[in-house]
C-alpha cells in the first residue's frame, strides 16, 4: 500500500458534533425535521454542506433555494464551524498514526466535503500541512477526488485505501474499487455493509494496534 486517504471530520479531528450542532441551529425554526437533517448529516460525511442544504430545502421543507441563499447558509454554517474545529481534540491516536505512517514513507491525503479553501485553512491552522500530499474537498465529489488522486499519482486502486467514518465515505471508496477501512466509535452502530470494508474500528489509535493485520488483508 503506497497511499493512504482519510475524510477529515470524525477521522482526523473529532468536529462531526460541531458541525452536527450547527445544522441543528439553523434549523432550530423547523423542529420536526431536526432528526431527518441530523441524520442527513451524520450518513452522509462526504457530502458537501451545500448538497445538504439543497436537500433540505428542497426534500424536507419544500422550499426552493437560489445561489445567494446557498451563499448566505455556507458563510453562516462557516461562522458556526470555524474557530471551534480549530480548537476541538484529534479523534484517538490520530496524531501519533499520521506520524507513523509518514515516517513508513506512505503518502497522505485528505478528501473531504469542506469547501477546499476552509480545509486547508483548517489543516494550516492546526499545524498539519506537512503530512499531507494532498488536501481537497469540495465542491468536487469525493469520488471524483478519489479518482483525482489515483490519476494524478499513477496509483491503481489497490496500492490506496480510503478511512472514514459514514456510510457516503464507504460508497465514494467502493465507486472508485478502493479497499475502505471504517470508524466506529464506541457505543456507536456499525452502518457499514458487510462488503468491501476490509476493517472497522473505533478509533485511530485502535487502527494503530491493528495495522500490520489489516495491510494484510488489503488486496494486492
Amino acid at each position: 500500500m503506497k497511499a493512504i486517504v482519510f475524510d477529515f471530520d470524525g477521522m482526523i479531528l473529532e468536529s462531526v458534533d460541531i458541525k452536527t450542532r450547527a445544522f441543528c441551529t439553523m434549523f432550530e425554526k423547523y423542529p420536526q425535521h431536526l432528526d431527518k437533517i441530523v441524520r442527513l448529516h451524520l450518513d452522509n460525511g462526504s457530502m458537501s454542506r451545500f448538497e445538504n442544504f439543497q436537500i433540505i430545502y428542497y426534500d424536507y421543507l419544500g422550499l426552493s433555494i437560489g445561489e445567494d441563499e446557498l451563499d448566505r447558509l455556507g458563510k453562516e454554517f462557516s461562522r458556526l464551524v470555524y474557530k471551534h474545529v480549530l480548537e476541538c481534540p484529534f479523534v484517538p491516536g490520530a496524531y501519533q498514526f499520521l506520524k507513523a505512517r509518514c515516517a513508513e514513507g506512505h503518502r497522505l491525503f485528505i478528501a473531504s466535503g469542506t469547501p477546499e479553501n476552509e480545509l486547508r485553512d483548517i489543516v494550516r491552522g492546526r499545524r498539519l500541512t506537512s503530512f499531507f500530499d494532498g488536501v481537497y474537498g469540495s465542491p468536487r465529489s469525493k469520488s471524483e477526488i478519489l479518482r483525482a488522486i489515483l490519476a494524478e499519482n499513477n496509483l491503481p486502486p489497490n496500492e490506496a485505501v480510503s478511512i472514514g467514518d459514514a456510510l457516503g465515505d464507504f460508497q465514494s471508496a467502493f465507486d472508485v474499487s478502493i479497499p475502505f477501512i471504517g470508524r466506529v466509535p464506541s457505543g456507536e452502530p456499525d452502518r457499514f455493509p458487510d462488503h468491501g470494508v476490509i476493517a472497522v474500528v473505533q478509533d485511530l489509535r485502535g487502527l494503530e494496534l491493528e495495522w500490520q493485520s489489516v495491510l494484510e488483508r488489503t488486496p494486492s
